[in-house]
């Protein structure tokens, strides 16, 4: 009774392998999993943005929270999370361009883009790889000082200096551009992907996609301008003895 029984969890467990294996090789499969690892990525982007907007309670306020959030066990394990959905959300849109390049029948010349899709969904490819890009240079200045080096300046010191840069300041700002109109369109796409939309719905939907790609990125763009404004306030105050 023993043999046959095993076969048969093993037939089972073989059957639902290939069953997701089908779920991730279809279209829609990637769909569901690129707007599932999209909305994590929003809830993360508001969270985020809470914590960093602590920079304007003072250094000691900012510095504590990061000091907890690089302590903090659980947050340590919900970053193995982060990251799987950093990975796995462009990656996927990357197969999903190809897949829609390769299945379009009418030519590029031939095809009105312009009159077929909206800006955002447009760009949707050229701002997700320039926001990856930015993560990248990102993680480089932030994350990676914290979690694997000595940070000096203190984190808030970090931000200071960071943002002391006129470069990067502006870098920076173009990214919130790029990702808002990323948010824009995938927020919306990934509730029609999910067959969320409804006309009961949609007007709270499109409420909550305004939140996630206007005010975020307006949020965030507050920090670089605070911080080089008083950069360059602060050099001009001390020439002039203003105090």
């Amino acid at each position: 009774m023993g043999r046959p029984r095993l076969d048969g969890i093993k037939r089972l467990q073989h059957i639902r392998m290939n069953a997701l294996l089908r779920f991730y090789q279809s279209s829609v499969g990637k769909k569901i999993i690129m707007s599932l690892t999209g909305l994590f990525l929003c809830t993360f982007l508001l969270e985020h943005l809470i914590g960093n907007l602590l920079v304007f309670k003072g250094e000691e306020t900012y510095n504590a929270y990061t000091e907890f959030m690089v302590a903090n066990p659980l947050i340590r394990t919900i970053e193995i999370g982060l990251f799987a959905a950093l990975l796995f959300h462009p990656l996927i849109g990357f197969l999903l361009w190809l897949h829609n390049r390769k299945a379009r029948s009418t030519s590029y010349e031939d095809y009105k883009l312009a009159e077929n899709t909206q800006l955002a969904s447009r760009i949707t490819m050229l701002s997700g790889t320039i926001i990856l890009l930015f993560l990248i240079v990102h993680l480089r200045t932030f994350f990676v000082p914290l979690r694997f080096g000595d940070v000096h300046p203190s984190p808030y010191g970090l931000i200071q200096e960071a943002f002391s840069s006129l470069s990067y300041s502006l870098f920076y700002l173009v990214a919130l551009v790029l990702l808002g109109y990323h948010l824009k369109h995938g927020f919306q796409s990934a509730f029609q992907s999910l067959g969320l939309r409804h006309t009961k719905y949609n007007k709270l939907i499109d409420t909550a996609a305004a939140i996630f790609w206007l005010i975020i990125p307006l949020g965030f763009a507050t920090i670089p301008i605070y911080f080089y404004w008083m950069s360059r306030y602060g050099q001009w105050a001390y020439a002039m003895g203003v105090h």
